[in-house]
């Protein structure tokens, strides 16, 4: 509390008269209610603004967590587009491999047949000379 606000209730114990701005009529109170009555309103003006203060803290606190959250599931949508990301390059692999031996096989099978031409042209030409002669 300020000390102005302390001064002014200082004095209204000295008084020992509580008047209200509305109300014509005084309050006499003993010094020691007066003194305690100023105690509790001091401590009642403490602990509200220590209230305020905790829902301060309480509603970072909840932002926070909302922050977090976020974040967890961000990351959570980032791993599952990796994994779909691993399984496409997965198939991409399995496929490219399976391409790789169907022309293996295919470059085989082309120099099978181009051997036999080879061979089939050269007894055709051994033939044509035979039949010449």
């Amino acid at each position: 509390m300020n000390t102005t606000l302390k001064i002014f209730l200082s004095l209204m114990i000295l008084n020992l008269s509580v008047g209200l701005a509305q109300d014509t009529q005084q309050i006499q109170l003993a010094p020691k209610v007066a003194r305690l009555v100023v105690t509790d309103l001091l401590e009642g003006d403490q602990a509200k603004l220590e209230v305020k203060l905790l829902d301060q803290q309480v509603t970072l606190l909840k932002d926070k967590i909302k922050v977090l959250d976020s974040i967890a599931g961000k990351k959570d949508v980032i791993i599952s587009n990796y994994e779909e990301i691993l399984g496409k390059k997965d198939n991409q692999l399995n496929l490219s491999s399976e391409l790789s031996k169907k022309l293996q096989t295919d470059l085989k099978k082309q120099k099978a047949k181009t051997k036999l031409f080879q061979m089939g042209s050269g007894v055709f030409a051994v033939a044509g000379i035979l039949l010449l002669l």
